[in-house]
């Protein structure tokens, strides 16, 4: 008997083709360009790049909270099948904290100085229509205790600044799963964090998701986050995503030059060996090169990547990256490999 073959759990967001654009003095900026990816119930998807790749305008384009000069210019999200972008504001109000979260980086810019912890947990369920009065804070007083505040009913009458990093962070956790979202976006939640609490924020992530079935969408520069936490990876670089696939698939054999170049950094992965840095820095969006964009950065760089962008090569189910190296290179079929590809 052959074995089963495990079918992919059904997609719960749809991100297709989305475009932001900023109009600048400068001219139109794209911190997202063309980017498409799909995030399943009960998985987390790791969308990974340097700073200033579009990460989190691309969180922000999901959830609409992109403010002026920026604008979503095309594409469409879909959650559970409907069109987040096709939506009133007042549609998309009853979306954001009831149906998808977002973590924000920084505790301290995201709660609110002047309003205690308690009041602040409680707002999204009161917001939401989930409870009111003494119930909304009595589940507030759980929520802190579930992501693991110690004394949370004293806790919940304490102000952020009366809180620790690793503490405020999890009250974001907290006020993101207060009404039980089916996804929770999460931009870089422990780039503020000290090493041993970065671990047990990551470990309460994991634990909330399977505990209320969540999915989860893991924004993050850190590799070694994404290799504890994710399923699947999508590799961003100046607005695009330029590498998609299973994380044990991408972590052992990356396609695209730049995935190769960030995990050749990765201090330990090769032992005895010095650590390799891409040279040069991401482009400003204001001043891309006309073809690849990582082209001036790359070493396999040859004559097609000087000419326009690459589109997005299929090797795969669930696989696929944006590089001339991987395109067809005549009628027969025959790829162009990468010499560093191991």
């Amino acid at each position: 008997m052959s074995p089963a073959v495990s079918t992919p759990s059904p997609a719960l967001l749809e991100v297709q083709h989305l475009t932001t654009a900023f109009d600048t003095p400068q001219g139109r900026l794209l911190p997202v360009d063309d980017v498409s990816f799909v995030v399943r119930r009960g998985e987390t998807l790791g969308l990974v790049g340097e700073s200033g790749s579009g990460k989190t305008v691309t969180a922000l384009s999901i959830m609409r909270l992109v403010r002026p000069p920026g604008r979503t210019t095309g594409g469409r999200v879909l959650l559970d099948g409907r069109d987040l972008l096709a939506l009133s504001e007042r549609e998309m109000r009853g979306v954001r904290g009831a149906e998808i979260s977002l973590v924000f980086q920084e505790p301290m810019t995201a709660l609110n100085p002047v309003f205690s912890i308690g009041d602040q947990v409680a707002e999204s369920l009161v917001v939401h229509h989930r409870a009111s009065g003494p119930e909304a804070h009595r589940r507030a007083v759980e929520l802190l205790e579930s992501v693991r505040i110690p004394e949370p009913q004293r806790r919940a009458r304490d102000y952020p600044h009366q809180l620790s990093g690793g503490m405020r962070q999890r009250v974001l956790i907290a006020i993101a799963l207060a009404c039980r979202p089916s996804l929770v976006i999460a931009d870089e939640p422990t780039a503020s964090l000290d090493v041993t609490i970065q671990a047990q924020i990551l470990d309460l992530l994991r634990e909330m998701r399977e505990r209320f079935e969540l999915s989860l969408l893991l924004i993050t520069h850190d590799l070694g986050v994404i290799a504890g936490m994710a399923d699947r990876v999508a590799i961003m670089y100046a607005g695009r995503i330029v590498e998609m696939g299973p994380c044990a698939r991408l972590f052992d054999a990356p396609r695209h030059p730049y995935t190769r170049g960030l995990l050749a950094s990765i201090p330990g992965r090769a032992p005895g060996r010095r650590l390799r840095a891409i040279e040069g820095s991401v482009p400003h969006l204001a001043s891309l090169p006309k073809g690849c964009a990582f082209a001036p950065r790359c070493p396999d760089r040859f004559d097609p990547c000087e000419g326009r962008p690459p589109g997005p090569a299929s090797l795969g189910p669930d696989e696929s990256v944006r590089c001339y190296l991987h395109e067809r290179a005549d009628a027969s079929g025959t790829r162009r490999e990468s010499n560093a590809a191991g």
